[in-house]
Parts: structure tokens; C-alpha cells; sequence
């Protein structure tokens, strides 16, 4: 940890919502003007699409499984060695994983390469004097025995919907915008869920705030919905690991906050269409305080 160069991680598996909480951090980033190196976790998988392809079948063969949410998939030890000398030095190096088509002709352009989606840039250095590292994805406070990622984070974000309700954004996310059938997705689901249970619900333990989505509508088989529950069918329990460390002024966000309420001396409950809302609320003045720690 360091209050010179503080790293903020915001973790949660594929399809968790945590676009919603980066989209949060962007708007107090561009409030307060605050320059923060993005580090994307897809960066940090081991394998580029067709390697990963490629790794999957060899391990189906052999009865092992493999994925994306594991060790054996990603580079644990180059995540941990970024945020160690970024918080020693401000520096590091990142490089990108190429999602789609789009964003290969728009890193191409920028660096002068040639490739193509599923594969990745060549690492490069994090921009200069950047006032904090903000880290999205998988594995942002991610502990194994070889590397231990959570102990360089200042503050740790998780976002975890019930996982029925993150089952049905993968399935939903899977077939229409990728044409899976619902047979892979669910072996997709099923072979990730070893890793998920070792690797990716421990980090939510560590996590200084949780954001969970829970559902007021039906949800109990979740490979059948037809439909994503919308915000507004939604709760959002909001849980502090240590309220008194993050001076969280509670009567404050009930105020400001319409029709949230506290469930437990360190959890509130806000409606779900006011999560955004709710995210800024409660995580600028955090942020600020660390661009105030920098200075001392």
C-alpha cells in the first residue's frame, strides 16, 4: 500500500457490473481532475483467443479444468509485480487485450501494429506522473500461493450480483452478443466454477465495499429467464468492511440517498436504479481524502 501512489482495484467475475462502478470512478476522476493509469484485468490472462482455445481442448482431454477466473490462465505474479512498483515508484508496465475488431483498428493506429482481436499490444509503459493506478477486472485483490495481489491495494471495490442473477447476464451477454448456444454456456459456466469458488468469491472477503444486485423478481432458474432484471426490479446491499477507516458518514448518504436504508451497522440498502448515484456518493470523498494523503 501507498499513499503517494495509491492503487484503487475494482474486482468481479465476467458480467458482474463492474463497467458501472469504473463508469463511477471516471466521473470523479474527471471532477476532481485526477490522472489515473487504467489497468484492464484481461491484460494479465496467460494466453491470447487462440492459445486459450487451444489450452482448453488439451485440458478436456486430460480431464482438467481450466479458466479464465484461475492461475493456471493468467499472469498472477506480473499483476502483483505492477501494483508493488507502482506503489513503490509510481511506474509500470500494461499492455491491452484486443476484444473486438473495433478495438484492434484503434490500437493499430495508435501504435503501429498489425493485430488482431483476442490478441495482445506489446507492454509498454504506464503514462508519467499519474496521481493513482486504477485497476478493473477479475483478480484485483487476488491471493494464491505464489503471488499475493491484495496486499498493494488501497482501496478494494467488489461487485458481486447473487449468482443466479450473474448467471443470467452471462447467459443473456453469451447468446445474444456472442450466438453461444446454451449448451456452452452452461459447460462454460460448470468448468469455471472450481475456480470460481477457490479463486474469485475469497477476494470479496478483502474488499473494503461490496455492491451486490439483488433481484425482487423470480430468478430461482436462471437458465430459463428470458430477461435480465432491470435496475429498478433490483436492491443494491452495500457492505463496509470498516466503516470507521473510510469515515463513512452514514445519516449523510441516507439523506442523500432516497428510500435507503441500513440492514446491518455496516451495511445499507439502496434501490438499484440508484446504484451509479450511490457509487459516486459514497466513493468520492474516499478518493479525495487519498489525493489529500499524497500531499502530506
Amino acid at each position: 500500500m501507498s499513499k503517494k501512489h495509491p492503487i484503487v482495484a475494482v474486482t468481479g467475475s465476467s458480467g458482474a457490473g463492474t463497467t458501472t462502478v469504473k463508469r463511477a470512478f471516471e466521473h470523479i476522476f474527471y471532477r476532481d481532475g485526477i490522472s489515473a493509469a487504467v489497468i484492464e484485468g484481461d491484460s494479465f490472462h496467460r494466453y491470447n483467443r487462440a492459445e486459450m482455445k487451444a489450452e482448453m481442448a488439451q485440458a478436456a482431454e486430460k480431464h482438467v479444468n481450466l479458466s479464465h477466473f484461475g492461475p493456471e490462465a493468467n499472469r498472477f505474479d506480473l499483476l502483483a509485480e505492477l501494483f508493488h512498483d507502482y506503489g513503490e515508484r509510481g511506474n509500470g508496465k500494461k499492455r491491452y487485450y484486443i476484444h473486438s475488431d473495433d478495438e484492434a483498428m484503434q490500437l493499430n493506429a495508435r501504435l503501429g501494429t498489425d493485430l488482431s482481436a483476442g490478441q495482445f499490444t506489446p507492454w509498454e509503459d504506464l503514462p508519467p506522473n499519474t496521481d493513482l493506478l486504477f485497476y478493473e477486472g477479475l483478480h484485483g485483490l487476488v491471493v494464491t500461493e505464489d503471488a499475493n495481489v491484495a496486499q498493494h491495494v488501497d482501496l478494494g471495490v467488489g461487485v458481486v450480483p447473487i449468482v443466479n442473477l450473474e448467471w443470467i447476464q452471462k447467459i443473456q451477454r453469451d447468446n445474444l452478443e456472442r450466438g453461444y448456444s446454451a449448451e456452452a454456456i452452461v459447460d462454460t459456466i460448470m468448468r469455471r466454477m472450481p475456480d470460481y469458488i477457490r479463486h474469485i468469491t475469497p477476494q470479496f472477503s478483502l474488499t473494503d465495499i461490496n455492491f451486490q444486485r439483488v433481484p425482487t423478481v423470480d430468478t430461482s432458474n436462471p437458465f430459463i429467464a428470458r430477461d435480465i432484471p432491470t435496475p429498478d426490479e433490483s436492491f443494491v446491499i452495500i457492505r463496509f468492511k470498516d466503516p470507521e477507516k473510510l469515515q463513512v458518514d452514514f445519516p449523510y448518504l441516507l439523506a442523500m440517498i432516497h428510500d435507503s436504508f441500513m440492514s446491518r451497522r455496516n451495511s445499507m440498502v439502496v434501490p438499484g436504479g440508484k446504484m451509479g448515484f450511490a457509487m459516486e456518493v459514497i466513493l468520492q470523498p474516499i478518493i479525495e481524502r487519498m489525493m489529500d494523503a499524497r500531499k502530506v
